[in-house]
């Protein structure tokens, strides 16, 4: 797999994703080294000159006015991760945390933290040697930037706090050894650069977004699976409806729905049925699926802006030999973006819900209760509904924005504060809450396929049911139906639904 370059711009998604996920090793540029090292020389003069410069050699937050001697600014830098290491909670995922160590790499790339060139090589050995520094996902504010886990990740630098390393969770300086590495010493500004930024937040995010997309994608195909066995029509993906009120999602999600039912037998044979329009879960999918793609780009075009931002405090301008002091760690932008984003995934979820609740009512379907055959011996997929019916509604709570509420910290010096790193994480729940709706929408729409023997579904519908088909059989009896939830979930994951589809009927929006 090539290797991901760490440069001054260029960082999308996608190669996030490439490190986090999938290994990918992440190096510096050339031209990257020399802005760290322009910036260090910098900061190694002004500390000879004995400058007054925030968090080198004062205080930090409220102790700002405190001036920091020259003797004492080495212990100054530790001091900082080891006051904030101060997070609570489970442990942040390996991939959340292998995000946030090329984030925050890629922060210094840029060249205006100040950090010394061997300490942002050392970060970039624990990610590629495959350390995961133990980051609980409790205890930031989102303003000063995500402090509290960013100071767990930087102490395994120093060989304190604790990591993951090949499967086992062991001390910093267990998981330095074991990896065939020392420990370092922080010299002066670096632990402020180490902890000040928004990366936390920022990874969560990004990945959040990539997996909303590929799931926007997969509700898609959910809908017009749902749409061909409820008889429903075709005639709301046509075109002309969504060009006069052009919404980008919308268009696009109509184009996918149209394409994925094409040729499909069962929609043909019902054309001249006496129903006149279908219910709003049907009818109204491209213009609510839709919303949520936009939304999705949107919250893309925020994150994506972060990902090659630089968020420290002070920042160093090599160019002009100056140190400013600003608020570029604030997390408002990524907050806001973090809120959207799990509204507009909720949604998802609330449209496929009412979708399920159509499919397993015989009353609205015209199929078998529950979708499965004797039923009353058979629940079928009664509690499945009631799953989602769950999912749905903590989806509801989740949803409540965190980035209208603030509470000051630091004696209130830093009276205003983003919660962004909480509405990341409520982002992410809800992306996979909706993502588990989606698979039991997918699943009772394969289930009633299965009745269509003579009938064949249109083009991307029958590529999705094949493609689950291989993974999952048919309910033909009870049997435990946690275990087929997860496997969709996998198969969703995975790529074979999308791919399947993609395949047969080209790629969707």
């Amino acid at each position: 797999m090539q290797a991901v370059l760490l440069d001054m711009e260029g960082m999308t998604i996608e190669a996030l994703v490439a490190v986090a996920r999938q290994g990918a090793e992440a190096r510096l540029s050339t031209a990257a080294e020399a802005r760290i090292a322009a910036g260090r020389a910098l900061v190694d003069r002004w500390v000879r000159e004995e400058r007054r410069i925030y968090g080198v050699t004062t205080g930090f937050g409220a102790l700002s006015d405190v001036a920091i001697s020259g003797k004492d600014t080495r212990r100054l830098q530790e001091n900082i991760l080891m006051s904030h290491a101060a997070g609570v909670g489970r442990p942040l995922d390996a991939e959340t945390v292998r995000a946030v160590m090329t984030l925050r790499v890629k922060d210094f790339a840029r060249g205006h933290s100040g950090i010394r060139l061997e300490t942002a090589h050392q970060l970039l050995e624990l990610l590629n040697r495959g350390v995961v520094p133990v980051i609980p996902e409790k205890g930031s504010v989102g303003a000063s930037g995500d402090l509290a886990p960013l100071a767990h990740l930087a102490l395994v630098l120093l060989g304190k706090g604790a990591a993951f390393y090949d499967g086992r969770r062991m001390s910093g300086a267990e998981a330095l050894t074991s990896s065939g590495l020392a420990p370092i010493r922080l010299e002066s500004a670096e632990g402020l650069a180490l902890v000040n930024g928004t990366q936390v937040m920022t990874a969560i995010g990004a990945l959040s977004i990539h997996d909303a997309r590929q799931l926007s994608r997969l509700t898609d195909i959910a809908a017009s699976m749902t749409l061909e066995v409820l008889m429903g029509s075709r005639t709301e993906f046509n075109p002309k409806i969504h060009q006069v009120r052009p919404h980008p999602g919308q268009i696009a999600a109509a184009a996918n729905m149209e394409r994925i039912t094409r040729a499909s037998e069962i929609i043909s044979s019902h054309s001249d049925c006496s129903r006149v329009q279908d219910a709003y879960t049907l009818r109204c999918s491209p213009q609510v699926h839709g919303a949520t793609k936009d939304a999705i780009a949107y919250c893309r075009r925020v994150v994506e802006t972060e990902l090659n931002a630089s968020t420290g405090n002070p920042l160093i301008f090599a160019e002009s030999e100056e140190f400013l002091l600003g608020g570029n760690f604030h997390g408002q932008p990524v907050a806001l973006a973090m809120d959207f984003l799990g509204i507009a995934v909720a949604e998802l979820a609330n449209i496929s819900e009412r979708r399920i609740e159509r499919l397993v009512n015989p009353m609205l379907s015209g199929l078998p209760a529950f979708l499965v055959s004797d039923g009353g011996l058979n629940s079928g997929f009664m509690i499945a509904q009631y799953t989602a019916a769950a999912l749905v509604s903590e989806n509801k709570v989740l949803a409540h924005p965190a980035s209208v509420d603030s509470i000051p910290t630091s004696a209130n010096k830093e009276d205003h504060v983003s919660m962004g790193t909480i509405a990341a994480r409520k982002g992410r729940e809800i992306v996979a809450n909706t993502e588990n709706v989606i698979g039991i929408e997918l699943l009772c729409a394969a289930q009633a396929l299965d009745l269509f023997t003579n009938l064949k579904p249109g083009e991307g519908t029958l590529a999705a049911y094949q493609a689950i088909r291989r993974a999952i059989p048919h309910l033909d009896t009870d049997r435990f139906l946690a275990a087929d939830i997860d496997a969709m979930r996998e198969l969703m994951r995975s790529g074979a639904i999308l791919a399947a589809v993609e395949e047969r009927v080209g790629e969707l929006a």
